[in-house]
Protein backbone atom coordinates (compact mmCIF):
# COMPACT_ATOMS: atom_id res chain seq x y z
CA UNK A 1 0.00 0.00 0.00
CA UNK A 2 1.28 3.59 -0.86
CA UNK A 3 2.10 5.61 1.90
CA UNK A 4 2.81 9.56 0.73
CA UNK A 5 4.20 11.56 3.51
CA UNK A 6 3.69 15.30 3.89
CA UNK A 7 7.10 17.04 5.62
CA UNK A 8 7.09 20.23 6.30
CA UNK A 9 10.51 20.76 5.64
CA UNK A 10 9.74 21.85 1.98
CA UNK A 11 8.28 24.99 3.22
CA UNK A 12 11.04 26.37 5.03
CA UNK A 13 12.37 29.15 2.15
CA UNK A 14 9.26 30.88 1.87
CA UNK A 15 8.03 30.15 5.39
CA UNK A 16 10.99 31.79 6.49
CA UNK A 17 10.72 35.05 4.09
CA UNK A 18 6.53 35.05 4.71
CA UNK A 19 6.81 35.10 8.59
CA UNK A 20 10.11 37.68 8.64
CA UNK A 21 8.12 39.67 6.37
CA UNK A 22 4.27 39.69 8.21
CA UNK A 23 6.39 40.10 11.47
CA UNK A 24 8.72 43.11 10.31
CA UNK A 25 5.84 44.79 8.63
CA UNK A 26 3.63 44.70 11.73
CA UNK A 27 6.25 45.50 14.38
CA UNK A 28 7.81 48.33 11.91
CA UNK A 29 5.14 50.29 10.94
CA UNK A 30 2.97 49.89 14.41
CA UNK A 31 6.39 51.23 16.20
CA UNK A 32 6.42 53.93 13.53
CA UNK A 33 2.67 54.72 13.83
CA UNK A 34 3.24 54.66 17.54
CA UNK A 35 6.58 57.10 17.89
CA UNK A 36 4.73 59.63 15.45
CA UNK A 37 1.73 59.68 17.54
CA UNK A 38 3.45 59.80 20.79
CA UNK A 39 4.62 63.09 19.34
CA UNK A 40 1.50 64.51 19.05
CA UNK A 41 1.17 64.80 15.27
CA UNK A 42 -2.21 64.73 13.85
CA UNK A 43 -4.07 61.35 12.35
CA UNK A 44 -3.67 62.37 8.50
CA UNK A 45 0.65 62.84 9.49
CA UNK A 46 0.24 59.73 10.85
CA UNK A 47 -1.45 57.51 7.96
CA UNK A 48 1.18 59.41 6.22
CA UNK A 49 4.50 58.72 7.87
CA UNK A 50 2.48 54.84 8.17
CA UNK A 51 1.91 53.90 4.33
CA UNK A 52 5.05 55.60 3.47
CA UNK A 53 6.76 53.06 5.73
CA UNK A 54 4.85 50.21 4.35
CA UNK A 55 6.13 51.09 0.72
CA UNK A 56 9.62 51.73 1.65
CA UNK A 57 9.56 48.57 3.65
CA UNK A 58 8.42 46.58 1.53
CA UNK A 59 10.94 47.66 -1.06
CA UNK A 60 13.58 47.25 1.40
CA UNK A 61 12.32 43.70 2.30
CA UNK A 62 11.53 42.36 -1.09
CA UNK A 63 15.41 44.16 -2.07
CA UNK A 64 17.17 42.80 1.04
CA UNK A 65 15.44 38.91 0.61
CA UNK A 66 16.35 39.19 -3.17
CA UNK A 67 20.54 39.85 -2.58
CA UNK A 68 20.88 38.15 -0.04
CA UNK A 69 19.53 35.05 -1.04
CA UNK A 70 20.94 35.03 -4.47
CA UNK A 71 24.17 35.48 -2.60
CA UNK A 72 23.40 32.09 -1.32
CA UNK A 73 22.53 30.80 -4.82
CA UNK A 74 25.65 31.86 -5.79
CA UNK A 75 27.73 30.47 -3.57
CA UNK A 76 25.64 26.75 -4.49
CA UNK A 77 26.45 27.17 -8.15
CA UNK A 78 30.05 28.00 -7.45
CA UNK A 79 30.36 24.93 -5.01
CA UNK A 80 28.16 22.78 -7.36
CA UNK A 81 30.56 23.92 -10.14
CA UNK A 82 33.86 23.07 -8.61
CA UNK A 83 32.18 19.35 -7.06
CA UNK A 84 31.76 18.82 -10.84
CA UNK A 85 35.36 19.41 -11.95
CA UNK A 86 36.24 17.00 -8.80
CA UNK A 87 33.77 14.66 -10.56
CA UNK A 88 35.22 14.61 -13.76
CA UNK A 89 39.07 14.96 -12.77
CA UNK A 90 39.54 12.51 -9.54
CA UNK A 91 36.31 10.15 -9.68
CA UNK A 92 37.67 7.79 -7.26
CA UNK A 93 38.68 9.82 -5.39
CA UNK A 94 34.80 11.32 -5.14
CA UNK A 95 33.73 7.86 -4.61
CA UNK A 96 35.71 7.63 -1.69
CA UNK A 97 34.37 10.42 -0.14
CA UNK A 98 30.58 9.57 -0.70
CA UNK A 99 31.48 5.78 0.47
CA UNK A 100 32.79 7.56 3.73
CA UNK A 101 29.82 9.60 4.46
CA UNK A 102 27.40 6.68 4.52
CA UNK A 103 29.99 4.90 6.58
CA UNK A 104 29.58 7.71 8.99
CA UNK A 105 25.74 7.22 8.42
CA UNK A 106 25.94 3.83 9.80
CA UNK A 107 26.60 1.41 6.76
CA UNK A 108 28.92 -1.20 6.64
CA UNK A 109 31.63 -0.50 4.31
CA UNK A 110 30.29 -2.82 1.68
CA UNK A 111 26.92 -1.73 1.26
CA UNK A 112 28.66 1.69 1.43
CA UNK A 113 30.35 1.38 -1.66
CA UNK A 114 27.46 -0.11 -3.31
CA UNK A 115 25.26 2.57 -2.82
CA UNK A 116 27.78 5.14 -3.81
CA UNK A 117 28.37 3.29 -6.96
CA UNK A 118 24.86 3.19 -7.45
CA UNK A 119 24.12 6.64 -6.64
CA UNK A 120 26.96 7.85 -8.51
CA UNK A 121 25.59 5.89 -11.91
CA UNK A 122 22.40 6.85 -11.89
CA UNK A 123 23.11 10.79 -10.75
CA UNK A 124 26.65 11.41 -10.29
CA UNK A 125 26.44 15.89 -9.20
CA UNK A 126 23.18 15.16 -7.77
CA UNK A 127 24.28 12.78 -5.30
CA UNK A 128 27.24 14.70 -4.30
CA UNK A 129 25.15 17.72 -3.52
CA UNK A 130 22.83 16.22 -1.38
CA UNK A 131 25.28 14.09 0.60
CA UNK A 132 28.11 16.15 0.43
CA UNK A 133 27.46 19.61 0.22
CA UNK A 134 23.82 19.93 1.51
CA UNK A 135 22.20 20.91 -1.52
CA UNK A 136 18.71 19.57 -2.83
CA UNK A 137 15.87 20.69 -4.87
CA UNK A 138 13.91 21.33 -1.85
CA UNK A 139 16.43 23.42 0.44
CA UNK A 140 18.09 25.11 -2.68
CA UNK A 141 18.25 29.21 -2.58
CA UNK A 142 15.49 30.51 -4.28
CA UNK A 143 15.84 34.60 -4.59
CA UNK A 144 12.15 35.46 -6.47
CA UNK A 145 10.40 33.47 -4.45
CA UNK A 146 11.90 34.65 -0.94
CA UNK A 147 11.64 38.25 -2.48
CA UNK A 148 7.93 38.52 -3.20
CA UNK A 149 6.86 36.07 -0.16
CA UNK A 150 8.63 38.80 2.08
CA UNK A 151 7.69 41.62 0.52
CA UNK A 152 3.61 40.65 0.02
CA UNK A 153 3.49 39.46 3.71
CA UNK A 154 5.42 42.62 4.94
CA UNK A 155 3.10 44.56 3.02
CA UNK A 156 0.03 42.94 4.63
CA UNK A 157 1.41 43.38 8.02
CA UNK A 158 1.48 46.87 7.71
CA UNK A 159 -1.41 47.38 6.54
CA UNK A 160 -3.23 45.76 10.04
CA UNK A 161 -1.66 48.59 12.14
CA UNK A 162 -2.50 51.22 9.42
CA UNK A 163 -6.17 49.54 8.97
CA UNK A 164 -6.37 50.23 12.89
CA UNK A 165 -4.73 54.22 12.63
CA UNK A 166 -8.07 54.84 10.24
CA UNK A 167 -10.35 53.25 12.45
CA UNK A 168 -9.63 54.16 16.03
CA UNK A 169 -10.48 57.53 17.80
CA UNK A 170 -7.53 59.68 18.50
CA UNK A 171 -8.31 59.51 22.15
CA UNK A 172 -7.40 55.36 22.24
CA UNK A 173 -5.46 55.42 19.57
CA UNK A 174 -1.97 54.79 21.61
CA UNK A 175 -3.44 51.87 23.60
CA UNK A 176 -5.46 50.71 20.78
CA UNK A 177 -2.70 50.42 18.12
CA UNK A 178 -0.32 48.47 20.64
CA UNK A 179 -2.84 46.29 21.95
CA UNK A 180 -4.23 45.32 18.23
CA UNK A 181 -0.60 45.21 16.98
CA UNK A 182 0.05 42.56 19.95
CA UNK A 183 -3.15 40.53 19.10
CA UNK A 184 -1.98 40.39 15.49
CA UNK A 185 1.70 39.39 16.21
CA UNK A 186 0.44 36.71 18.43
CA UNK A 187 -1.68 35.16 15.54
CA UNK A 188 1.03 35.79 13.33
CA UNK A 189 2.96 33.35 15.85
CA UNK A 190 0.54 30.82 16.35
CA UNK A 191 -0.06 30.80 12.29
CA UNK A 192 3.62 30.08 11.89
CA UNK A 193 3.81 27.70 14.64
CA UNK A 194 0.87 25.62 12.73
CA UNK A 195 2.27 25.93 9.21
CA UNK A 196 5.92 24.90 10.30
CA UNK A 197 4.88 22.15 13.13
CA UNK A 198 6.42 24.16 15.79
CA UNK A 199 5.62 24.85 18.92
CA UNK A 200 3.05 26.97 19.26
CA UNK A 201 3.37 28.98 22.59
CA UNK A 202 7.18 29.80 22.58
CA UNK A 203 6.24 30.50 18.71
CA UNK A 204 3.87 33.51 20.33
CA UNK A 205 6.27 34.76 23.23
CA UNK A 206 9.01 35.14 21.03
CA UNK A 207 7.28 37.59 18.34
CA UNK A 208 5.23 39.33 21.01
CA UNK A 209 8.26 39.96 23.26
CA UNK A 210 10.23 41.71 20.42
CA UNK A 211 7.36 43.45 18.66
CA UNK A 212 6.27 44.95 22.41
CA UNK A 213 9.98 45.56 23.26
CA UNK A 214 9.95 47.83 19.90
CA UNK A 215 6.59 49.58 20.38
CA UNK A 216 7.47 50.78 23.46
CA UNK A 217 10.68 51.80 22.66
CA UNK A 218 9.95 53.38 19.59
CA UNK A 219 7.21 55.06 21.67
CA UNK A 220 9.26 56.36 24.18
CA UNK A 221 11.66 58.19 21.75
CA UNK A 222 8.14 59.84 20.15
CA UNK A 223 7.78 61.15 23.69
CA UNK A 224 10.90 62.16 24.53
CA UNK A 225 11.35 64.44 21.42
CA UNK A 226 7.93 65.03 20.37
CA UNK A 227 7.26 68.78 19.34
CA UNK A 228 3.52 69.07 19.76
CA UNK A 229 1.90 71.28 22.69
Amino acid sequence: MLHTERHRTQRTGWLRAAVLGANDGIVSTASLVLGVAASGATTQTILVAGVAGLVAGAMSMAAGEYVSVSSQADTERADLAREGRELAESPVQEHAELKAIYVGRGLDEELASSVATQLMEHDSLGAHARDELGISDTLAAKPVQAAFASAGTFAVGAALPLLMVALLPASVLMWGLAGSSLVFLALLGLLAARVGGSPVVSSIVRVSFWGALAMALTAGVGALFGVAT
